[in-house]
């Protein structure tokens, strides 16, 4: 079966009969395995009471209303609905690595999957869904405002499935992209941060510190997993997107093993960064279903904020 090297509109736009069970749930009546788990994980803040009504279980125990409870001694739930639609930001990395994979499918393919995962789980409960694009050296950023329209939606996927252009950009366009959230990103935003984090953390650590005082921040990176285990296939030459060549000794086991550790090594320190500021890392291989990780990202998160 050949590996998928671009994403796919049609594959991103049936998504949207997936996205319900990813976990975004709010007032509206959904069929969910996880309903309701968005709604006390992101947005958990600017909720109105709605009604009362019989205990079920799996309830929320912390919202039992005792008061009605005694005085019908058949215990009751007090529901809430959210006050007002959240805006949640997708800065999703389109820049060349993100053409590389060696398991399954590329990482454009996996994060334009998690971004229409998201996108169209925030958009069906009236969040407000936005995007950021970075990375791409000709193109820069590509900003798409916030907006409940399924249309504008539908524009950033069809974004991430144009070919991602060569060459190495001028500048750090994911700092760039960090900055430009913290000018204009409102204050309360969900932000996903998308995209190939092979990278050190302490050169973004300042931008992302800032970005957390006022909005949330759940970082995915996509991974792929010769990143972190390079295979024993001899002298191979490799070309990076400046277009320099570098030849490697792959069979030379102290050098692989010196591969491994500095990928492990800077790994570790994104999930310092991350405990640092209270941030959820969910990394996404290649060769990974990118809609179970997410489901298992937010039990893991669920059951932190019900702790």
């Amino acid at each position: 079966m050949p590996v998928p090297i671009r994403p796919q509109l049609t594959e991103l736009l049936e998504l949207r009969h997936q996205a319900g069970t990813v976990g975004i749930a709010s007032h509206h009546p959904v069929n969910s395995m996880m309903i309701g788990l968005y709604a006390s994980v992101f947005r958990g803040q600017g909720m109105d009471f709605e009604e009362t009504r019989e205990y079920r279980e799996g309830d929320e125990i912390r919202n039992m209303d005792w008061r009605v409870t005694a005085r019908t001694g058949v215990p009751h739930l007090k529901v809430f609905r959210e006050e007002r639609e959240r805006t949640v930001i997708l800065c999703v990395d389109t820049g060349p690595r993100m053409a590389f994979g060696t398991k399954k499918t590329f990482k454009s393919v996996q994060a334009a999957r998690a971004a229409a995962l998201l996108g169209w789980s925030a958009n069906r409960h009236q969040d407000r869904v936005g995007a950021l694009l970075y990375g791409d050296p000709v193109l820069g950023l590509r900003d798409f405002r916030p907006t409940r329209a399924r249309r504008s939606l539908w524009q950033m996927l069809r974004a991430l499935t144009e070919p991602l252009n060569p060459g190495q950009p001028q500048k750090d366009l994911l700092l760039e992209a960090l900055e430009k959230l913290n000018r204009s990103a409102p204050t309360g935003s969900l932000v996903f941060l998308i995209g190939d984090l092979n990278r050190e953390p302490a050169e973004l650590e300042k931008s992302i510190g800032h970005l957390c005082q006022r909005r949330e921040l759940v970082i995915l990176p996509i991974d792929d997993s010769i990143e972190w285990e390079l295979p024993a296939m001899g002298k191979v030459a490799f070309s990076g997107s400046n277009g320099q060549r570098v030849e490697i000794d792959t069979d030379d086991t102290r050098g692989r093993n010196a591969y491994r550790e500095a990928w492990h090594q800077r790994r570790i320190r994104w999930h310092q960064l991350a405990m640092r500021l209270s941030i959820d890392l969910l990394p996404i291989a290649t060769h990974e279903d990118v809609r179970r990780i997410l489901l298992e990202g937010l039990r893991l998160r669920g059951q932190k904020v019900s702790a």
